[in-house]
């Protein structure tokens, strides 16, 4: 049974720090790409960054470049998000995706595969 499943949110104040992690099993997640979405409350979900599955391609988000860094390791089956300069507005609950499609998780019908979430609170 495919998981996906993320750790390390929690309530950090403005311009701190935080990393997360998702832990994938089931299967190799090594020619997945991986990605983090992130949904705040009234919201619709939106994606955050996603890396190609050689760890190569990276793309972010407008709202988190510079601050926020994707990275992944095959050999662990896991991608981790490290989240710098937090601000009030990026609380939300992030949740981590993988799909083996089309070469990105930013399919229009959604990742084939979404973890559990955490949450992440930045206060000011």
């Amino acid at each position: 049974q495919v998981q996906l499943v993320e750790s390390g949110g929690g309530l950090v104040q403005a311009g701190g720090s935080l990393r997360l992690s998702c832990a994938a099993s089931g299967r190799s997640f090594s020619r997945d790409v991986m990605g983090w979405f992130r949904q705040a409350p009234g919201n619709e979900r939106e994606f955050v960054a996603e890396i190609g599955w050689t760890g190569g391609r990276l793309v972010y988000a407008d709202s988190v470049k510079g601050r926020f860094t994707i990275s992944k390791d095959n050999a662990k089956n896991t991608v981790y998000l490290q989240m710098n300069s937090l601000k009030p507005e990026d609380t939300a609950v992030y949740y981590c995706a993988a799909d083996d499609r089309i070469g990105t998780v930013r399919t229009s019908a959604g990742p084939r595969y979404w973890g559990q979430g955490t949450q992440v609170t930045v206060s000011s």
